[in-house]
């Protein structure tokens, strides 16, 4: 008998997934959509826009049921032309962000571009692992060498902090604040063969385990602007980086000491407000310790 080579119905699709797909994702499609996260409010998806050589990411804020039927409708919409506006806004003027190709806030979805690459905190953590196996291996233990960027095998790491509080003073500077900044929400998309590194460090690295090949060069494409907004208040632009320098002391504590001396260097090159909003921080880290204390 030969084989079945009908192409499956979009039941059938919708019934490979663990969750109910939105509609435009029902139609006959080349290439079948994937779904790579499902967080609180959102689920994203990696299908293709127009051509199956064109992949793209697909944001989805499905219907909510412990909410009022035009209550959520009404909160979606909202929600889904904000983020709409603000990546146009950013990729207009030049902060490394998704394009968008297209949206339908009724419908409740947002298609964008399809970044390629790793999340930053990925590559930042197979880094630091190979590192500390170098350190072991010169007879020092790993979890007691900080990495302090003061050492030639440190200058990748320093390299791309740089390219990370750049890329985060152009986005204050447009007047958006991010609202959830983390290395995992921060891409590291390759360069391209033959282009050449903005650090000086052309390098093959390779990492060991599931990360061989993993490379620090790459540029930095800030995603997930679900809880971003737009504000020029010096406050929220210091929240920001609060919230980012937590995150990075929490998942890369080794290189802890980097954000300070790295990162508000290169923010301060790319955001001329920068003094202000970092004399904002230092209130900001206060208000923290005190919370921290009380508990």
């Amino acid at each position: 008998m030969a084989a079945d080579t009908t192409p499956p119905s979009a039941q059938q699709e919708e019934e490979n997934h663990e969750f109910p797909l939105p509609a435009i994702l029902t139609y006959p499609s080349s290439a079948p959509p994937t779904l790579i996260t499902q967080g609180a409010e959102a689920r994203l998806y990696k299908t293709t826009y127009l051509l199956p050589s064109v992949p793209c990411a697909l944001k989805y804020r499905p219907p909510k049921a412990w909410r009022h039927p035009a209550l959520d409708a009404r909160l979606t919409r909202h929600r889904i032309l904000a983020e709409a506006r603000i990546l146009t806004k950013c990729r207009r003027e030049g902060v490394p962000v998704p394009a968008v190709y297209a949206v339908d806030e009724s419908a409740g979805w947002l298609m964008m571009e399809w970044v390629g690459g790793a999340p930053t905190r990925v590559g930042i953590n197979a880094w630091l692992r190979r590192r500390k196996l170098d350190d072991e291996a010169k007879g020092h233990e790993g979890d007691a060498v900080p990495v302090t960027g003061d050492k030639e095998e440190d200058q990748e790491l320093v390299a791309l902090m740089r390219r990370i509080g750049s890329a985060v003073g152009r986005m204050h500077k447009v007047g958006i604040v991010h609202g959830d900044l983390t290395t995992s929400n921060m891409m590291l998309r390759p360069w391209e063969k033959g282009q050449e590194p903005s650090n000086g460090h052309a390098h093959t690295a390779a990492i060991d385990g599931d990360d061989e090949g993993l490379l620090l060069d790459g540029d930095i494409v800030i995603i997930d602007f679900g809880l971003a907004g737009q504000s020029t208040s010096d406050e929220d632009r210091a929240v920001d980086l609060y919230v980012l320098e937590r995150a990075f002391a929490s998942t890369h504590s080794r290189a802890e000491g980097l954000f300070t001396a790295v990162l508000e260097g290169a923010y301060k090159e790319a955001f001329k407000q920068a003094p202000i909003v970092l004399k904002k921080l230092e209130e900001v880290r206060m208000r923290g310790r005190k919370r921290s204390m009380i508990g």
